[in-house]
């Protein structure tokens, strides 16, 4: 599917054209798919723990602010990590952006936890490519 947008200079319109097809939506499919699939996987191993303990990731400082107990609050990061991963799936444009602060509070959650800092630095990367996903969703999520 191709569509135009007119760029407008001083003296002269052009019309670019973007195809469904090449790097740029090649990229697009990817993180589309990848930013899909990765938060509901690791939503539904909340409830399962076949990956890792998820709770010992949880800082003191983010539990004390939940009125659950610490394995509750990770149950409930699941279930907002799966419905993350499906509003990318439907919306990528608006969902890439959620999944981008969700990964920044998880950052700011593992800055607080001793020895944890290259795990944030890994959901950093992370986090820049489900913004990347958003930006590309603005060309190709019409």
């Amino acid at each position: 599917m191709a569509y135009t947008i007119p760029q407008m200079s001083s003296t002269t319109t052009t019309r670019v054209t973007h195809t469904h097809s090449g790097p740029a939506y090649g990229a697009y499919q990817i993180l589309h798919v990848a930013f899909t699939i990765a938060p509901i996987l690791a939503g539904l191993d909340k409830f399962f723990h076949y990956l890792t303990n998820w709770d010992k990731y949880l800082s003191a400082t983010y539990a004390s602010l939940s009125p659950f107990s610490p394995h509750s609050t990770m149950l409930v990061v699941g279930i907002i990590e799966i419905f993350a991963g499906l509003i990318v799936a439907f919306r990528p444009r608006i969902g890439a952006y959620v999944v981008a602060v969700w990964l920044l509070a998880i950052i700011v959650n593992l800055l607080l936890l001793p020895g944890y800092y290259d795990v944030a630095l890994r959901d950093l990367g992370l986090c820049l490519g489900a913004i990347a996903l958003a930006r590309l969703g603005d060309e190709f999520d019409r």
